[in-house]
């Protein structure tokens, strides 16, 4: 089960870097057909009018889809911004207390959202509503990224916490302790 959770984290980790290489080709591709544009226009005296088309709203989904996919694994690596400094000097058993009920909060909260996430898309998908742009793009595909990041984030959230409850370190503490440990090395000391 483990190693199937930890490759769930990672696949969600890998498609929001995806999605932010997607947005490099679609910026580059436009600015590529606005400079093809003015150097046609500088050459002819006509501009050509190339564009991407819808460029903006498929970068503002990629986007949305990659910080939403990224959450789960950032979690789990020990990157999102906690406040170590307010429970670093707490004794263990009210530290795992702490972090309990964060991890419990930050369940119910990615739970919730997660739900009318899915909700959304679900009504987007049924009742066949398509965007505005140029390109007329069915809504429940790009709020799929979204839906699938908060989910992901709701089974890591539910992993953190069945793992303090065992006793266990939570994954992110894990990972700060081991970036501890290499700073505390000294090549002497290897």
């Amino acid at each position: 089960m483990r190693k199937a959770l930890d490759t769930l984290y990672l696949a969600s980790g890998v498609l929001a870097a995806l999605f932010l290489v997607a947005i490099t080709l679609v910026v580059l591709a436009q600015v590529g057909a606005n400079i093809i544009g003015k150097v046609n226009q500088w050459v002819t005296g006509e501009p050509l009018g190339l564009v991407v088309p819808s460029y903006a709203d498929f970068t503002g989904w990629f986007l949305a889809a990659s910080s939403f996919l990224a959450l789960a694994y950032t979690l789990r690596a020990g990157s999102h911004i906690r406040v170590e400094l307010l429970i670093q000097g707490a004794r263990p058993r009210l530290r795992r207390f702490i972090e309990l009920w964060c991890c419990g909060l930050g369940l119910l909260a990615s739970g919730y959202f997660a739900y009318w996430a899915a909700s959304l898309t679900w009504e987007s998908w049924s009742f066949g509503d398509v965007s505005f742009g140029m390109v007329a793009m069915p809504l429940w595909i790009p709020q799929s990224g979204m839906t699938l990041g908060l989910i992901v984030l709701t089974v890591s959230f539910a992993d953190e916490v069945v793992r303090i409850l065992r006793g266990d370190m939570p994954s992110f503490d894990a990972k700060e302790a081991d970036l501890a440990d290499s700073f505390d090395d000294t090549p002497a000391d290897r």
